[in-house]
């Protein structure tokens, strides 16, 4: 069973070794104000490494809004916050066409969406209208107003904060922009010792995040994501790929089965993820370790299983040929 490359590049794997440094060291950084949660922040990191975004849905006060601040800082990426309210517009994000006085002519003002790492804060409070502004920005990379199209600066990521949608005030995401997230992951609440250690951190007369300083910087990160799509897929790993999503099609139980779209993000993430092991290659274990946050949100599922619970059962179903 082939996984590894038939012939190995010296080159590409320095840079693999030097990247899986570098990641831990970021990772660690982040971790001095997001306490306990080292898996989280680890794939948070490996989507934006893939040119993914993330949707981090959960209850208010858990460290969402800080974990995206904290990520920024460290990396060393032009960073922007948008609050997203009822009232909020589309031009409010994308930017506008302004009449210049001076130049008697419109000029384009662009909006806070002109960013490296943006920050969507309560995304589902902002009405369709306006959450609809984000789907070509996500997918494209570039913003249309009035016809005329403007490039965003790479890299362009997104994290996105979502309240449970129970929460008064929240709007249903549609299908399709759930589907541009990469990744959904939920934060959780952190155990007792990290949470006494929360306190103690925090509690102090300047916010922690503030004082972070950029491990990399923002070259570097450009270097990261250009190193993914030279990760190795084996033909017996992209069969897997494809087996994971053909099984879960045909389960009478997954009424919006995984689309084509969903698995490729899912391999390059897993290509994303066997960089920051070392490797140059991928392994199934990579794609099995977070098919769940890749798929399940982006599923309708009906009886009572659910989301990632469900697409770990299905993932086990499939054997490696």
């Amino acid at each position: 069973m082939l996984h590894a490359p038939p012939t190995r590049d010296p080159q590409l794997q320095a840079q693999i070794s030097e990247f899986r440094a570098q990641f831990a060291a970021v990772r660690a950084n982040v971790g001095k104000v997001i306490l306990g949660k080292d898996e989280i922040i680890a794939k948070v990191m490996l989507v934006l490494v893939s040119k993914g975004h993330v949707l981090l849905k959960d209850v208010p006060g858990t460290g969402k809004t800080m974990l995206a601040r904290a990520i920024a800082a460290t990396i060393a990426n032009q960073f922007r916050r948008i609050q997203f309210t009822p009232d909020l517009l589309p031009m409010d994000i994308t930017g506008t066409n302004v009449f210049d006085l001076r130049q008697k002519q419109f000029t384009f003002q662009p909006g806070p969406i002109f960013t490296n790492l943006l920050l969507a804060d309560e995304l589902n409070r902002a009405t369709p209208k306006t959450q609809s502004a984000l789907l070509e920005c996500m997918a494209e990379g570039q913003v249309t107003v009035e016809g005329t199209t403007h490039k965003l600066p790479p890299p362009f990521l997104v994290i996105a904060t979502m309240n449970p949608l129970d929460h008064d005030g929240t709007y249903a995401l549609p299908a399709a922009q759930l589907d541009r997230f990469t990744m959904m992951l939920s934060m959780g609440f952190p155990g007792p010792e990290a949470e006494m250690q929360m306190l103690d951190v925090h509690l102090g007369q300047r916010p922690p995040v503030d004082d972070l300083q950029p491990v990399i910087d923002h070259d570097t990160f450009l270097a990261w994501q250009a190193l993914v799509p030279r990760i190795f897929l084996s033909f017996e790993v992209k069969r897997y790929l494809v087996d994971i999503a053909n099984i879960i099609r045909s389960d009478a139980r997954a009424l919006a089965p995984p689309s084509p779209r969903s698995i490729l993000m899912l391999a390059r993430v897993a290509q994303a993820r066997a960089m920051s092991e070392g490797r140059d290659y991928v392994i199934p274990d990579d794609v099995r370790a977070i098919a769940g946050e890749v798929l399940a949100h982006r599923m309708v599922i009906s009886g009572d299983d659910v989301g990632i619970g469900y697409v770990q059962e299905m993932v086990a179903k499939v054997q490696v040929k």
